[in-house]
């Protein structure tokens, strides 16, 4: 199926399952259809299964957005508790499109208890609670990670009675997008292309000899000196990396990582996050970015070499901004200033209610990343970026974090085991599958590269190219069906189809008015012409280094100051609603002259929580603020502890009778006097 006859299929509001090979483009569809919602004012919620992918959909984890967490079941009374909870119920019944990207890293019980939670929030019996439902992934990936002795049948989220339940429209994307420079140059030998090797795999005709003499060829392939070096176990991995930074010389930068929160959520965001809590790395190391950055122009998966440290400029204020060129005028900051500095305001050291006990100090106690001294990457393509400390969180359907985790976002590089390389494209890699231990490594692996020229293969054993069974025959099943709906829709006269798509959008309180979505639109292209000149000063510079400083607080401020909302910035830079309003926070105080009253909640909230403040602070409980272990009433360095901005969110939710959310409390804050 082609992505606009899919997008045809979405519009109309049936639940869809899309799915389709690597480099198909179904984040590509998702985002378009994501953008004609917004653009019609429909109210949308994009989820992922893991917090990694959520970051690639601009997104929260499906377990956050819905309120079931890490549960494996609930109960009527966790879902009577749940639907007391004002923000969890008001955000479950606002939205009318909920999309879940990288459904097959989903367990079905998982899928059971959103279902679960939508139909009791919603009060309906319909499926997720009257919902649109969109699915969307490739169950040929690895599968989600189960109990002790669990099968497969049990775990993928096809099996659950909620995928049933669903009755999904399935659109299987056909066209490739990935592997097309390979498609049009055939290697004259093999006369095979690495797309044509996936689909075999993913066939149930086997895989041919041909096939299998192609890849055994790129034993002997010479391929780029910055490729990738991919393993099925982490063994492997570990010994190649220690080994190459072992022989290189020169100074060693340790960054020591921030943690802070539930225990066992921030083990779950340590095991998302592709790194290390003692990141050490040297002068010419092999590394890779971890999360997306689109101001730096990297994304998850993007490589490069190290080749030296830098120290971070300080924030300017306004009128020494005005003062400056205005091309050079940036203002520099960094997510380890965040948590240096402002560690009250962004409350990282929250646990989770039901285990309250069950918390996690900083690494170092109140310690940064590393010194002031970040690393500046070469990339592949000759570009210089510097890389600042980032941070990822989990917060609670009342927006309250309850697990963070700050580190510099590089992994070293010269090998990654293939579970990691999930969701990455490659240019070039040497992968060994001699040690296939999991139905579907080999596949994974083959499918991040573009293209056959790229790969160099050490080694197969029999499992490589195996595929789970129960999985292929599932992708046979959804073959089929997405040719049933295609032949369906095919057959609908285009007039009608879009009296369907517009009945959909104003049955869910979205609008038609065509100045409401050219607005929507002007703006949007703003934006993107915005990002384009960053990216042609970016390539303008070529192999000079890039003034990262216009990647933090700058960002957000020249978004600020556009009057947009705190929602529509986080949205534009891809971060939570909760960093935007951290960085608002920062620039308030270096800059209190900065207009933001668009920004200024209803006076009678600040006034609330104006008054829980000043109750908290003549209180004196050293519970209450950050920093703080005993009632001297100074931190570690003598500063005084009961003040505005070490107070914890959590006193002020309680005292508010959790009435008012933690973002409305932090917006809050920020206009305390």
């Amino acid at each position: 199926m082609k992505q606009s006859t899919a997008l045809d299929i979405l519009k109309t509001g049936k639940n869809v399952f899309l799915t389709g090979s690597a480099g198909s483009g179904k984040t590509y569809t998702l985002n378009q259809y994501i953008h004609y919602l917004r653009a019609r004012r429909v109210p949308v919620a994009t989820t992922a299964s893991t917090g990694i992918a959520a970051t690639h959909m601009n997104g929260t984890t499906i377990h956050s957005w819905s309120g079931i967490g890490i549960k494996d079941e609930l109960t009527e009374r966790d879902l009577s508790n749940l639907s007391r909870k004002k923000i969890l119920k008001d955000r479950l019944q606002g939205t009318s499109v909920l999309i879940i990207d990288e459904i097959s890293m989903l367990h079905a019980k998982q899928l059971n208890l959103v279902n679960q939670v939508l139909k009791h929030i919603r009060q309906s019996d319909k499926p997720f609670g009257g919902i649109q439902l969109v699915a969307a992934g490739d169950f040929f990936q690895l599968p989600p990670v189960g109990s002790r002795g669990e099968s497969n049948r049990d775990k993928f989220a096809f099996m659950s009675e909620a995928w049933l339940d669903a009755g999904f429209k399935v659109c299987y994307l056909t066209e490739q997008h990935r592997q097309q420079a390979d498609d049009q140059a055939k290697d004259v030998q093999q006369q095979i292309t690495l797309d044509a090797i996936l689909n075999q795999i993913r066939g149930d005709q086997g895989v041919t000899a041909e096939a299998i003499l192609a890849l055994q060829n790129t034993f002997y392939q010479d391929v780029d000196v910055n490729r990738t070096r991919l393993y099925t176990h982490n063994v492997n991995v570990n010994k190649i990396n220690e080994n190459e930074l072992a022989q290189l010389s020169g100074e060693t930068v340790t960054y020591h990582a921030i943690a802070h929160g539930d225990n066992k959520l921030v083990e779950t965001l340590k095991k998302s996050v592709r790194t290390s809590d003692e990141l050490t790395l040297k002068i010419g190391a092999k590394v890779m970015f971890i999360k997306n950055n689109t101001e730096l122009g990297v994304s998850n998966g993007t490589m490069g070499e190290l080749v030296g440290f830098t120290t971070i400029k300080p924030l300017k204020t306004s009128s020494v901004k005005a003062a400056d060129d205005k091309e050079s005028s940036s203002i520099k900051s960094s997510a380890l200033q965040a948590a240096k500095d402002q560690k009250a305001a962004t409350d990282t050291s929250l646990t989770n209610q039901d285990d309250t006990d069950d918390e996690v100090e900083s690494t170092e106690s109140d310690a940064p990343v590393s010194t002031d001294r970040y690393p500046i990457i070469k990339l592949n393509t000759g570009r210089q970026v510097i890389a600042e400390p980032e941070e990822w969180v989990i917060e609670d359907e009342n927006g309250e974090i309850l697990a963070s985790y700050t580190q510099i976002p590089l992994t070293l590089a010269w090998a990654i085991t293939i579970h990691k390389s999930q969701g990455m494209t490659l240019d070039a890699a040497e992968i060994d599958l001699s040690k296939t231990f999991e139905l579907g490594q080999g596949y994974v692996a083959l499918s991040r590269l573009k293209s056959l020229e790229g790969l160099k293969l050490l080694g197969m054993n029999d499992l490589s190219l195996r595929l789970d069974p129960l999985a292929r025959g599932a992708d046979s099943r959804f073959q089929q069906l997405s040719d049933e709906a295609e032949q369906t829709f095919s057959d609908i006269e285009t007039e009608v189809l879009k009296e369907s798509h517009d009945r959909f959008v104003l049955t869910r309180g979205g609008t038609l008015s065509k100045s409401s979505i050219d607005a929507y639109e002007s703006q949007f292209k703003a934006r993107q012409q915005r990002q384009a000149k960053k990216q042609a000063q970016r390539d303008k510079l070529g192999n000079q280094l890039t003034d990262h400083s216009q990647s933090t607080l700058m960002e957000t401020r020249l978004l600020l100051e556009e009057s947009l909302s705190i929602a529509e910035v986080a949205q534009a830079r891809g971060l939570a609603q909760s960093t935007i309003m951290k960085h608002l926070s920062q620039i308030k105080q270096q800059d209190p002259s900065f207009k933001c009253e668009h920004l200024r909640p209803d006076d009678a909230i600040v006034e609330k929580v104006s008054a829980a403040v000043d109750v908290i602070i003549a209180a004196a409980d050293p519970n209450d603020f950050s920093g703080g272990d005993d009632s001297s009433g100074v931190d570690s360095a003598g500063k005084d502890l009961f003040t505005k901005d070490r107070i914890k969110l959590r006193p002020i939710y309680e005292y508010l009778n959790e009435k008012i959310d933690y973002n409305s409390i932090r917006l809050a804050l920020i206009f305390v006097e």
